[in-house]
């Protein structure tokens, strides 16, 4: 029950809602305050042991401006109960006979979703990554080309455009068999064919060390001092003229804090949870050392105890 205004009772009382009628009735007078009001609550109940099969839905999803149709033509399903094979009947083969335009899109879309939801992505980056994707679809140039690379690269870019940055690493992994090799060609390809079409460069975003840091402390599972140290510290290194990549930065710092700390990583677990090789992380800690004084925080760190560190 619920509280209401009547109009006859002069006051706040209790209503009641009639679903089959749609009527709101006061519980004091039976006043109909309301009638034929529309119930925008679902219709039925949905349980986790239901089959796939008993989808009770009625409608489609939502339209999609990126494909021919907006996304509403209409795919004849199995029917419930039927054995047999369904291609064999009439209405399968008429189905798959019929020439869609934007079948390649949507199983290229379909692609797309698997990977981000794989690597956790948000609607912001695969949407953009679908419209990248159409945009070199439309230019009809990357026929013959490695359809995994070439989905694995728009979904790169997005991220980049994004400021969602991911490592091409972290892409490989979720890219159907596509090599990082691959993917950097089509990724180069991609940039290419989209700055002839705009005829301007290609924005993709800066990469940050800071960028890759929270997750790479959320895979070694670090305690909450510890990440805000090697945040700090990685904005701090950013002062300094480091010529290694952000992503070897931040593998090194989260080495180095970690050390600092009492739950103490080895370098091989930091190489595996960041992606990046043991060798590049010592190089990056022997550029690092002269400055770590100035990039550890002192609340987490003394000087003496960061002198204490082992020299790379």
């Amino acid at each position: 029950m619920a509280d209401a205004y009547c109009n006859d009772c002069k006051r706040n009382t209790e209503v009641v809602f009639d679903h089959s009628a749609g009527d709101t009735v006061c519980s004091e007078c039976g006043l109909v305050l309301e009638s034929h009001s529309i119930d925008e609550t679902s219709e039925w109940r949905t349980f986790a042991n239901e089959s796939g099969d008993n989808d009770p839905v009625r409608v489609g999803g939502p339209t999609n401006i990126l494909l021919n149709d907006g996304g509403l033509s209409t795919v004849i399903s199995k029917p419930n109960g039927v054995t047999s094979d369904f291609l064999s009947s009439s209405l399968g083969r008429w189905q798959n006979r019929g020439s869609n335009p934007d079948r390649s899109l949507i199983l290229a879309f379909k692609t797309i979703a698997t990977m981000s939801d794989r690597l956790g992505l948000v609607a912001t980056i695969k949407d953009r990554a679908n419209e990248i994707f159409k945009k070199v679809e439309d230019q009809k140039s990357s026929r013959g080309r490695n359809q995994d690379a070439i989905l694995a690269a728009c979904l790169y870019i997005a991220c980049r455009q994004e400021d969602k940055p991911r490592t091409v690493k972290e892409i490989c992994s979720v890219a159907n068999g596509a090599t990082k090799k691959e993917i950097g060609r089509a990724k180069e390809y991609i940039v290419k064919q989209l700055e002839l079409e705009m005829g301007q460069s290609v924005e993709m975003g800066t990469i940050h060390a800071g960028d890759f840091m929270r997750r790479f402390c959320s895979n070694l599972g670090m305690a909450n001092q510890t990440v805000k140290a090697a945040q700090e510290s990685v904005q701090k290194s950013e002062e300094f003229d480091i010529r290694r990549s952000p992503i070897s930065i931040a593998a090194a710092i989260i080495y180095i804090v970690t050390q600092l700390s009492d739950d103490k990583k080895p370098l091989k677990d930091v190489a595996l949870a960041t992606g990046v090789a043991e060798g590049t992380i010592r190089n990056s800690y022997k550029d690092l050392y002269p400055h770590l004084t100035k990039i550890i925080p002192s609340w987490y760190a003394q000087e003496d105890g960061i002198k204490n560190l082992c020299s790379p």
